[in-house]
Formats: C-alpha cells, sequence, structure tokens
C-alpha cells in the first residue's frame, strides 16, 4: 500500500513538473541560424532530347546547343545545315549546395524550357554542368525527368494543359564535383543571427546560452549573438549542437495588422489591440431605373415617332447604429467584436484604418 501511494506521488510530481515548463518554449534552431550554413544557388543550361515532337523546332539557341553537344563525339555538323530539333528542347536548369556538401554526393535538380517547347514529358536531359555565382562548375547533371503536367494539342486547335507540363525534376539527378569551403573549422567565434530583429528575443538567446555555457555568449545587435568557440571542427559542430536544442520562451510579436488590397486578406495578430472607440457604418444605394416610352404621332398628321424618356431614381441609405468598440485584451475578443459589426473585407480594411487613424488602434497597419 505504501509503495502504491509513493508511486501515485512521484506520478503526480512529474506530471507537475512538466506543466511548470513553458508552454511556448521553442528551440534555439527554430529562431534562426549559424552564420555561414547556406545553401548556394547552382544554374546551367542544357539540351533534353528525346521528346515526342514537342521540342524548340528551329530555334537558334536549341540548334547550337544541340551542335555543341553532338561535336564532344566528334561529330560536326556541315556548315549551312540547320536540323528542325522536334524531339529537342533548350533548357535551364536550377539547383541549391546544401552547406558541407562533399563530392560525389547527389543533388535534385529542377530543369525548365526556356523556348517554345510545349511539353518536356519522356525527355532526357544531356550530360550539362552546373555553375556557381563565382562561375566555377561545382556539380554535373544528367538524368530522365518525371512531368507533373499534361498537355495536348487536337488537329482543330483544342488544347488541354494539366498543371505545368514544361517543367519537371530529376531526383538525385546532379553529382557535386566541388564542395564549398565554408570556413566553419577555422576563427574563435561562431555568430548565430535570428530570423527576424527583436532585441528581447536576442536577450533571451544570449542568456540561455550563458545559463548552459556561461560567459561564452554576448549580443551583437538585436538580430545577432556571437558565441565563443575555440577548437577543431568536432567541438564546435558539439557546441552548436547543444545551442540548437536549448529552450527559448519567444517575445511576444510587435503589434501587426496585415491587409492585402489585392485579394481583400486581412490579417491580425495577437498582440493586437484596440482601445475604446465608436464606430459606424454605413451603406448608401442608389438605382437608377430607365422606362423609355414610344409616342406615336395623331393619324395622317405630319408628325414623327419619338421615344419619350422616363427615369426613376431611388436613394436607400440602410440604417446601421453606432457601435462601441470597448477596450479588448485579446484577439478573440477583437475578431468577436468585428464579426458583430457584420462588415465586409473591404469595409473592415477602411475601419482599421479609420481606427489607426484615431489613435484607437495598438498595432502597426501594413498595407501590401
Amino acid at each position: 500500500m505504501q509503495r502504491s501511494t509513493l508511486l501515485a506521488l512521484l506520478a503526480l510530481l512529474l506530471a507537475s513538473l512538466g506543466f511548470a515548463a513553458p508552454a511556448s518554449a521553442e528551440r534555439i534552431k527554430d529562431m534562426g541560424q549559424f552564420q555561414g550554413l547556406r545553401a548556394n544557388q547552382l544554374t546551367g543550361y542544357g539540351i533534353v532530347v528525346g521528346l515526342a515532337g514537342t521540342g524548340d523546332d528551329s530555334l537558334d539557341y536549341s540548334t547550337l546547343g544541340m551542335k555543341g553537344a553532338v561535336s564532344r563525339f566528334g561529330l560536326t555538323l556541315p556548315a549551312g545545315v540547320n536540323p528542325a530539333l522536334k524531339n529537342a528542347a533548350a533548357v535551364m536548369i536550377t539547383a541549391e549546395l546544401p552547406p558541407f556538401a562533399k563530392p560525389g554526393q547527389r543533388l535534385d535538380v529542377t530543369v525548365s524550357a526556356i523556348g517554345k517547347s510545349k511539353s518536356l514529358r519522356g525527355g532526357t536531359l544531356v550530360l550539362a554542368p552546373l555553375y556557381g555565382a563565382d562561375g566555377q562548375i561545382y556539380a554535373m547533371v544528367q538524368g530522365n525527368l518525371v512531368i507533373g503536367g499534361l498537355g495536348i494539342d487536337s488537329a482543330d486547335g483544342s488544347k488541354l494543359t494539366v498543371n505545368v507540363p514544361s517543367s519537371g525534376r530529376i531526383a538525385g539527378g546532379a553529382t557535386i564535383e566541388r564542395a564549398v569551403d565554408t570556413g566553419f573549422a577555422t576563427g574563435d567565434w561562431l555568430t548565430f543571427n535570428l530570423h527576424q530583429f527583436d532585441a528581447t528575443n536576442a536577450k533571451r538567446v544570449t542568456d540561455a546560452i550563458n545559463l548552459a555555457i556561461p560567459g561564452s555568449a554576448s549580443m551583437i545587435d538585436g538580430a545577432s549573438i556571437a558565441i565563443r568557440s575555440a577548437g577543431n571542427g568536432d567541438t564546435r559542430m558539439r557546441l552548436m549542437s547543444q545551442i540548437e536544442n536549448l529552450g527559448v520562451q519567444r517575445a511576444e510579436p510587435p503589434a501587426k495588422v496585415i491587409v492585402n488590397a489585392r485579394t481583400g486578406t486581412v490579417v491580425i495578430n495577437g498582440a493586437v489591440r484596440v482601445g475604446t472607440a465608436a464606430v459606424t457604418q454605413g451603406k448608401l444605394s442608389v438605382s437608377i431605373k430607365e422606362s423609355p416610352m414610344v409616342v406615336q404621332p395623331a393619324p395622317f398628321s405630319r408628325g414623327e415617332t419619338a421615344v419619350e424618356q422616363s427615369s426613376e431614381i431611388e436613394v436607400k441609405e440602410d440604417y446601421r447604429p453606432v457601435m462601441l468598440v470597448k477596450p479588448t485584451a485579446s484577439l478573440s475578443e477583437l475578431v468577436d467584436a468585428i464579426n458583430r459589426m457584420g462588415v465586409p473585407p473591404g469595409d473592415l480594411v477602411a475601419i482599421l484604418e479609420a481606427l489607426s487613424q484615431a489613435g484607437a488602434l495598438t498595432a502597426e497597419l501594413v498595407i501590401i
């Protein structure tokens, strides 16, 4: 009996410890990233062959690309010969080289037509290099395309297109030939950059790191934290792993109301507060009804048939009482107040702008 009671108390203690942990705590790795650990964009130009008559036909740069491809195998086309390449297409190749990628590893690539090709379905990309921003070759790519779209043309000119058949992917189609030196294993400091500038979050991340590793971190500014780290790559990676998994309670974001003027979408974050204000929203409708009448002259008279205009104008204004908006303490209360007003998105934007001008909206109004 005593043992069961002890186990129950232990379970209750563990549960209370679990509830005591902050519910909104986030890992540091979800709030930013270490400087230098970024992907590098690669681009290239190539030729896709094996298409079922959906290629570029006689496009000049497609023809030149094919001449360059076949010249590597000792085949030279005679001067003045311009082949109609209906089964080939010129394409642009893009990929991302992740940090610490090593030669021999594989990359996924995206292949997109840049000419008149209607579909790349069934095509094969001929061996092509991928270049970095410095003009150096970092990968070679070749393989069969996987197309998620479909395009069909009929003899009467009707067309059916599903998704985008002029773009596809090659999973693991590129082989890395050169690694990017990040300089990670050298230096005495690591820099952690937050995704968004916030002095409070920077302070909390710095405090969390110093609590785990005393005296190792200091704020550079509201978005960057410098962390002392000496030693080789193994020591630095272990330090990064420890820091990334530390928990930090994220600060409440700045109050913002985001308005998309093109779609009428309004997004309000949880930090928005509204002060006391009286709001009314009227609707004025003007309708004009035209009822033309044909007037005939008397028999055997010299008059002419005429059209007499008859217009009815009606003006209607909906009565909507003034609504008192009380200070809200949460996003749900603000949403309830907006719903009670029953206004469409377009009028809601006008009300929010007016509240901001009146100083009753404690938030930054951002219109995109």
